[in-house]
Order: structure tokens, then C-alpha cells, then sequence
């Protein structure tokens, strides 16, 4: 599969990526959970040891590049009051309120669910966290990590925690929006909470459906770096091997991240 010459823009995101699609090819469960979730799979568990060790806690949560999913929010929705979820195009938010209101035609998340149910020693429980999850999420925002507020116009009190899961890395065309990216994220943390994130490393496309878009290849220290410099505190790093499925990608690591936000001088 020949990788993208060139950085996949916004716009393109937002008349091309197909919610369905990246569904499909990302988090297709049919049978139950296979290799082709590994990634998922491998952040929730990150994420179960990041909320179940009782830390990372608070008011308010924000999700920055929710797009069209809330397995990423699993484990935090037992940890937080309130949820707030955002992604930079229209259909992807379309598609995770279409989950939160029970419509018809929604994706069926429920392999996910007892997944984390089932780490959390609770499998037949994934129906009430499923009620959960749905009654804490209060907003479903608009968000673009290239601006100093991500959420502009919308203004929030700032959060206990601020989540990031899988976004970063394909919204940032160079190590400079990165590392800026993470700064204008990170603004949306009071001191003394968290920023968790989980990024991939060393990619440089993904499929969806049979169109590519474009991953910044990163490694772990461009993302050690970053988030330092954005006055954050590293707490636990942790980078592990995570080939991606053949075909439709090509990253090779995972790195999980919980750094705390700084008090100002």
C-alpha cells in the first residue's frame, strides 16, 4: 500500500471520513473480539490500569477526538461526574450521539463493553455501565487541536482530566503542530490534573474503507518532549510493541501517557 505524500487536511476529514467505514475497518466485531481490535483492546487495558488505580479522578472529563466511539471512555465514566466529547467533523459527532441516544442504526459497542466489564471483574454488568456512560456524557463539541482553545468558540471551566486517544498523530501534519497541539490541549487542564493519551508511533497512514489518510510518524521522546514542554509533569510513560493489522495501516508501537498539569510559578 503506497503511503500518503501528503498530509491529509481537515477538509478532507470532513467531506471524506466516513464514520461507517472507520467503524468498520477499525472495530468490526463480528465473531467477538479479534487480532483486528488489538489496538483497541490494548487501550482499554491501558486505560483500566490509568482509572482503576484511583488517581486520575474529578468533576469533569474531556475527550479531545472522540470521533465516532466511546470505548475510550469506559473506565473513566466510573471515575468522573461528567463527560465532555468532541471531534473535529460533523458525521463522526452525528455518529456518537446517534450511540448516546439509542437510535436506530447506532453501532453495537457491546463486545467493547463487557471487555472492560470483564477487566473490572463486573462482565455482567456492561448494560448498567452502557446507562452510565450514556447519562454522563453532557456535550458532544465541535474541536480543532490546531487552535489555542480546541473547543473555540465554546469556553469551559477547565477539567480534572483531559483524554486523547488515537487523535493527535493524524491531526498534526509536523513535529511543530504536535508539540502544539499537546500545548493548546493541555490549556483545557487546571493545574493539578491530568492529561492522558495514548498515541501510535512510528506511522504514517491508515485505511478507511479503501481511502488513506495520512499518521505523523512519531516516536516516543518527540511525545515525552511534547507534552513537558507543555507543562506537564510525566508521571507514567509506558511504550509497548503494537503492530498494526495488515493492510490497512502501518504504525508499530503504542505509547500511553499520564502526565499531570503543572501549578504556574
Amino acid at each position: 500500500m503506497d503511503t500518503p505524500a501528503i498530509f491529509t487536511e481537515g477538509e478532507v476529514y470532513q467531506a471524506h471520513f466516513d464514520p461507517r467505514d472507520y467503524l468498520e475497518t477499525w472495530y468490526n466485531f463480528d465473531g467477538g473480539l479479534s487480532n483486528k481490535n488489538s489496538l483497541m483492546t490494548s487501550v482499554l487495558r491501558n486505560l483500566h490500569k490509568v482509572f482503576s488505580a484511583g488517581d486520575v479522578k474529578g468533576d469533569t472529563l474531556i475527550d479531545i477526538g472522540s470521533g465516532p466511539t466511546i470505548y475510550q471512555l469506559l473506565s473513566a465514566c466510573e471515575k468522573f461526574n461528567e463527560i465532555i466529547t468532541s471531534d473535529y467533523t460533523d458525521r463522526n459527532r452525528q455518529e456518537l450521539e446517534k450511540w448516546l441516544k439509542k437510535e436506530p442504526g447506532a453501532f453495537d459497542w457491546t463486545p467493547a463493553v463487557k471487555y472492560v466489564c470483564e477487566l473490572e471483574g463486573q462482565r455482567e454488568k456492561w448494560a448498567e455501565k452502557e446507562e452510565k456512560l450514556r447519562k454522563k456524557v453532557k456535550q458532544v463539541l465541535k474541536c480543532d487541536v490546531r487552535k489555542p482553545n480546541p473547543l473555540a468558540p465554546v469556553t469551559l471551566p477547565l477539567a480534572d482530566c483531559l483524554l486523547s486517544m488515537l487523535c493527535l498523530e493524524v491531526a498534526c501534519k509536523d513535529l511543530g503542530t504536535f508539540r502544539a497541539a499537546v500545548k493548546n490541549i493541555s490549556s483545557l487542564v487546571k493545574p493539578g490534573g491530568y492529561l492522558v493519551l495514548n498515541t501510535v508511533l512510528k506511522g504514517t497512514y491508515y485505511l478507511v474503507g479503501q481511502r488513506n489518510f495520512s499518521c505523523l510518524g512519531l516516536d516516543q521522546e518527540s511525545v515525552e518532549a511534547a507534552v513537558r514542554d507543555a507543562g506537564c509533569i510525566i508521571e507514567h510513560i509506558q511504550e509497548a510493541p503494537e503492530p498494526a493489522p495488515e493492510s490497512i495501516s502501518d504504525y508499530t508501537d503504542l505509547v500511553s501517557v499520564v502526565a499531570r498539569k503543572q501549578h504556574a510559578a
